[in-house]
């Protein structure tokens, strides 16, 4: 009975909980998630997966779940009394004017700007770099709600059109669609079922890359299986376009064309997971020359920056994990007779653009860009001077121009667009950001900490000038390690909400990454993830043995591949942490291969179809790692219902058994977001949102009332 009475007076304040003294009275009341009698059998090892039926995303079970779940969160989250003074100072902090680097060809020059606030950043084209700026697409007037966002921007050789492709609610689907550039006039062409594609004018055309359309119902969450490579004609409808590659035999063959500046080279690239691609080449100028094998395995990572008299230039990590760029010569394309131009360093060679007749070549050194000039030969000619250690864009260019633009930001600079003077050896700013934050209170140190099997990671750090370090800052540490992604450093709106209120932020350059090159994202990933989620472990024991935090003021946050990291590491240091944050995360191993692109994934994961991989996944997967009775940090999952890329149901599944499993007074919730995807394209509007629920939830149960907030 006094159970009862204490919940009556709770409900004025939300439903299950109050945000003062009931919420320590009382553990939540969750949502019923039906428990079935379904189970696997692997290798003679039986698995239950009682909560199968949150697969199906379209069942009114599922839909009627999804929605008890978000009005529980939603109910909760609301009801913090700080969240709208934090949502607040995110408007004050977005409203300020961003410019992306231009690109151009012949006098056309095209750039994305927001002026703050805008759901999506606009297109502008002017002639000349110094002209008039208008407006060329606005995917602002494409939806109400900002939804529909801007992909792909291809402009064609002679310069007269562009091809672009749009996605809905942040689907990876994708349309495209063509615009003259002088007129703006749109055209008919109009190309549907696009996916992990590029366009590639060549002629009065170009090429892309789709899959069939798939069963009604099943668009988000249908293996993605059989692309084809299509050629367009303009003008023409999408039903006679050109057949131009796929592969019948191998359903989980992806494929992806590319077309040199000067049009002479059609590049074909041939990948079957995320590991790597074949590289195969067609000379047009040779007319009845098909496409020719100049790399053939899939291991490596292969990628065309343009050819020196009909030879290739392509950068690749065969027989070179920190990457090196070579010269092939197509008539003997076999890896003895390559000619390497710039040869594999100690650090990362990230990338080579050919501008202005010479090679600029970027570097990750210590995790940080290093850029540098080379003769066509690779002779080296210079270092380009960047204004502080951060991270710098590719450099747009075309291969006759003598300039470029850059963009470069760190943890504490906001993105700034520069422009480079190739024969000079000179930049100045083009663009540079005005927003409500001084950079020169804050500091970024980069240390080094003990992994459990002793290797030694890298870990960036960055808080105020001053605080006290005394084990009591609230504290975010921030995770990916896979799929050879660098975690470089980046600056962040949102992120300023921790720091102004004495926070920490730090990012651990755990393996699996791509840091250090091929070798540091061999060591993360099939066999040796444990040591991603070790490394992870390590880095939160750093902070609080270093007097940076301590565990109750401590939150873990990780998207898809680091919301499988966040999440495993929940299931197996629980008393670690204070606040999981795992987002549109990987979360049930055994499946993951059956949705979508997932089968892509298995170079870095291995897949339950192979007993060694079954049981090497079975001992981290999140969903099959949470026990009973565990008193579990306080956790806000957070998915989409058109995330096509990690389906929701990952989160769907792991919440509920999180929810069934979990015997403490931590809230552990779900937020799901509506019309919204993987992430890329999400509207201004839905990102502060997110983001002023996710920094509420980190902030009231820390036991932090964020004062630079609260009148």
């Amino acid at each position: 009975m006094k159970k009862r009475v204490l919940l009556l007076i709770c409900i004025p304040l939300i439903t299950f909980l109050s945000l003062t003294n009931c919420k320590q009275a009382e553990p939540m009341v969750y949502p019923e998630s039906r428990l079935d009698d379904v189970s696997d059998i692997y290798f003679g090892v039986e698995v239950k997966d009682p909560f199968r039926w949150l697969e199906d995303e379209n069942s009114p079970e599922t839909r009627t779940w999804v929605k008890n779940q978000n009005k529980l969160t939603f109910d909760y989250l609301e009801s913090i009394p700080f969240r709208n003074q934090i949502k607040e100072r995110l408007h004050e902090l977005w409203n300020f004017e961003r410019f992306s680097a231009p690109f151009w060809k012949d006098n056309y020059y095209f750039f994305r700007k927001n002026d703050g606030m805008q759901n999506q950043s606009v297109l502008y084209v002017s002639e000349g770099i110094s002209g008039e700026p208008r407006v060329f697409i606005d995917p602002n007037e494409l939806s109400e709600d900002g939804t529909i966002s801007l992909n792909s921007t291809v402009i064609s050789h002679d310069a007269k059109y562009m091809a672009y492709s749009i996605s809905k609610g942040g689907s990876d689907w994708n349309e495209i669609f063509v615009k003259d550039i002088e007129s703006g006039k749109q055209l008919s062409d109009h190309i549907k079922w696009v996916k992990f594609s590029s366009i590639a004018w060549h002629g009065d055309g170009f090429y892309y890359s789709r899959f069939a359309e798939p069963e009604k119902g099943s668009e988000l969450s249908a293996a993605n299986e059989f692309q084809q490579v299509y050629y367009h004609k303009l003008g023409t409808p999408q039903s006679e376009d050109q057949l131009i590659h796929h592969d019948p035999e191998r359903p989980l063959r992806r494929f992806s064309v590319s077309v040199s500046q000067d049009e002479r080279f059609l590049i074909l690239y041939k990948s079957e997971a995320t590991g790597g691609n074949a590289l195969f080449i067609k000379d047009t100028q040779k007319k009845d020359e098909d496409f020719r094998r100049i790399i053939g395995e899939f291991n490596h990572r292969n990628i065309f920056i343009g050819h020196d008299n009909g030879k290739p230039l392509v950068l690749t990590n065969y027989l070179a994990p920190r990457f090196r760029l070579v010269k092939i010569d197509p008539k003997n394309p076999q890896s003895d007779n390559w000619t390497d131009l710039i040869p594999e360093s100690e650090n990362v060679l990230t990338s080579v653009s050919k501008i202005g007749g010479k090679l600029i070549s970027i570097y990750l050194k210590n995790v940080a860009n290093r850029a540098y000039v080379h003769e066509l030969n690779g002779d080296l000619l210079h270092e380009i001077e960047l204004p502080a250690l951060g991270s710098l864009s590719n450099f747009s260019g075309n291969e006759n121009d003598n300039h470029a633009f850059f963009t470069f930001t760190s943890f504490t600079i906001p993105s700034s667009v520069y422009k480079y003077n190739v024969k000079e050896n000179t930049y100045e700013v083009h663009f540079s950001p005005e927003l409500d934050f001084d950079e020169s209170k804050y500091e970024t140190k980069q240390v080094f900490y003990e992994s459990k099997d002793g290797t030694e990671i890298p870990m960036f750090i960055v808080h105020k000038k001053g605080i006290e370090l005394d084990g009591n800052n609230p504290t975010m540490l921030y995770g990916y390690g896979g799929f050879n992604v660098s975690q470089r450093p980046g600056f962040s709106l949102s992120r300023l909400i921790l720091l102004e209120n004495n926070g920490v932020y730090a990012v651990a350059n755990i393996r699996g990454g791509g840091e250090f090159g091929r070798d540091w994202h061999d060591a993360g990933r099939q066999l040796n993830r444990q040591n991603v989620f070790d490394d992870f472990i390590a880095a939160a024991e750093y902070l609080i043995d270093n007097q940076y935090t301590n565990s109750e003021k401590l939150a873990l946050h990780g998207r898809s591949n680091g919301g499988l990291l966040v999440a495993a590491v929940l299931a197996q240091r629980p008393d670690l942490f204070k606040v999981a944050l795992p987002a549109v995360g990987v979360l049930d191993m055994l499946r993951y291969h059956k949705f979508t692109i997932g089968r892509a994934w298995s170079y870095d994961y291995g897949t339950s179809e192979e007993e060694e991989h079954f049981h090497n996944l079975l001992s981290y997967s999140p969903l099959h790692n949470l026990k009973d009775g565990i008193n579990y940090p306080a956790t806000l999952v957070t998915t989409a219902d058109h995330d096509d890329r990690v389906v929701p149901a990952h989160s769907y599944k792991f919440i509920a058994e999180l929810q069934r499993r979990h015997r403490g007074k931590n809230p552990v919730l779900i937020r799901i977001d509506v019309d919204a995807g993987h992430g890329a394209g999400k509207p201004t509007s839905k990102i502060i949102e997110e983001q002023a629920d996710i920094w509420s939830f980190i902030f009231y149960n820390m036991n932090i009332t964020p004062e630079r907030y609260i009148n």
